[in-house]
């Protein structure tokens, strides 16, 4: 049935833009209704129809081929979310401001926030309340003005109520996660299917990169489908005892990857939101007992011992608290593990370790097999110290390998292999000695130039480590770009600091490992 358009309505119009988990709406600065009722660019409207109602914020186009002034555009997520087809009429009207923002101008403030302050926040944001300004306030006084132990456990609570959670109905429900900030450190991709091949449930859910060329989510993809719905990833699961998924299609605390969005373009990460995005992404996910990996060195995300301690206190608080038994282990955190930096390089040092090629990455199999140790120490039929044999028995013997491919068929194998980006260029030493450094900060930030994670091909090939002897000239590393722009720029930053430092051997940094 045809609907009459009246001098209050507009008709819905799909823009075709992907506005990355942000509602946008688009008004012609010709319309009616625009010039009438006051609106204004970047306000929050409310969208109704039918008695659904969904809030978005407001773009003012000036192009008719766009949006006409008897329209209302929105892009593609609002769209989908309102779940209505393009012609209908809808009404706009001002949208109230999020009542806990003043919750946010307290944080500003410096105050401490209560439990409810935190739900409200959060409730607030999965809503889309929150301009992606407004999120970035609440994130940068969350960094700035600081967490308390009880602000993480509350937030932790409140983004773990922001979505689905997951029941599995089993004991022991295992996972383990890496704070990140180290290049290339792919071990879960090696742990998942040790764990998963020993018959422990190993439900494995990530996010995307935030501030790395590479997230587990990333990688994987290179290999199989990892966007799966809830009913998708337990079918999996329960086929396989693991799998390797993102996180955000499952809508487990989906209030941290709207913030993640925010992050990322900013670079924020303090230690309380950390806390709270991993700890509130596992409590979503089911898992009762968790590995927590934090890497110390002088590039990575801890540079020195008493932070590590300091961090671990905050995961042990908020952990028992939440019902998941929780250990933190202390690694390596002075240079990038294995070779490859991105998530097409990364997968080749996975394989190569799962099929024990003897060119494989040493130093991401030994720590891939002493983390799926720890985990398989969970199980009550291992006794303590006897996890790593156990895992190595699992890797050797083949059955690692196979289990991988069994998880990569369940949730859908790619078919089309993706290769190395093809612009390619070595960056070369320029001087004689020993690598007495490399700068993860540095090596992730080429990466990223390069075009990781979004070019799966994109990275960087580390050809060189820490204590090796090095000679004028030689190769440092090569960096692989999908696209002539990208490859410039990281080549262009690569010659002023390649990352890596040379001198003697006196001059290697020390470690703190705890395994």
């Amino acid at each position: 049935m045809q609907q009459n358009q009246t001098q209050d309505t507009l008709r819905l119009r799909r823009v075709a833009i992907d506005t990355y988990k942000e509602n946008v709406a688009y008004l012609n600065g010709d319309c009616e209704i625009y010039r009438a009722e006051g609106f204004q660019a970047l306000s929050k409207i409310k969208v109704n129809i039918n008695g659904n109602s969904i809030l978005a914020v407001l773009n003012v186009v000036h192009d008719k081929t766009i949006v006409a002034p008897g329209e209302l555009g929105l892009s593609e997520q609002p769209f989908e979310q309102l779940g209505e087809e393009e012609g209908i009429l809808v009404r706009v009207d001002h949208a109230e401001p999020p009542h806990s923002i003043d919750a946010v101008r307290r944080k500003i403030a410096g105050e401490r926030l209560s439990a409810k302050d935190y739900q409200d926040i959060t409730r607030d944001i999965g809503a889309h309340r929150y301009s992606k300004t407004e999120m970035a306030a609440f994130l940068v006084a969350a960094g700035e003005t600081g967490l308390d132990r009880d602000e993480i456990l509350y937030y932790t609570r409140a983004m773990a109520d922001s979505g689905e959670r997951l029941n599995w109905r089993e004991p022991v429900v295992v996972d383990k996660h890496c704070i990140g900030g180290i290049p290339g450190n792919r071990t879960t991709m090696l742990l998942v299917p040790i764990v998963a091949a020993h018959g422990m449930l190993i439900p494995k859910t990530s996010s995307r990169a935030i501030t790395s060329p590479a997230g587990t989510s990333d990688t994987m993809e290179v290999l199989a489908e990892v966007n799966l719905s809830p009913h998708r990833l337990h079918a999996v699961v329960r086929k396989e005892r693991g799998c390797l998924a993102w996180g955000g299609t499952a809508k487990l605390a989906p209030v941290d990857d709207i913030l993640i969005t925010v992050e990322r373009p900013l670079g924020i990460e303090a230690m309380g939101q950390m806390v709270a995005s991993i700890l509130s992404k596992k409590l979503a996910a089911g898992v009762t007992h968790l590995i927590i990996d934090i890497p110390v060195g002088p590039t990575a995300k801890m540079r020195h011992m008493r932070q590590a301690l300091q961090l671990r206190k905050l995961f042990e608080f908020v952990g028992d608290r939440i019902g998941i038994q929780l250990e933190v282990v202390i690694t390596d955190g002075r240079q990038p593990v294995g070779r490859g930096v991105g998530p097409r390089l990364e997968v080749r040092d996975v394989m190569q370790v799962l099929r024990n090629d003897p060119d494989a990455p040493i130093d991401l199999r030994q720590k891939g097999l002493r983390l799926a140790g720890r985990v398989l120490e969970f199980d009550p039929d291992v006794r303590g110290g006897h996890g790593y044999s156990i895992a190595r028995d699992i890797l050797d013997s083949g059955r690692a390998l196979t289990k991988m491919q069994a998880i990569i068929n369940a949730q859908g194998a790619r078919k089309d292999p993706v290769p190395p980006a093809p612009l390619v260029h070595e960056i070369n030493c320029n001087q004689d000695g020993i690598i007495i450094g490399i700068d993860n900060l540095q090596i992730n930030r080429i990466a990223r130039l390069a075009g990781a994670p979004m070019d799966k091909g994109a990275g960087i090939d580390l050809l060189k480590k820490l204590g090796d002897t090095v000679t004028v000239d030689e190769p440092l590393y090569t960096i692989h770009a999908e696209f002539r722009a990208d490859y410039n720029f990281a080549l262009n930053l690569a010659r002023k600091d390649s990352g890596y430092s040379i001198g003697s051997a006196e001059e290697l940094p020390a470690t703190y490992v705890e395994f």
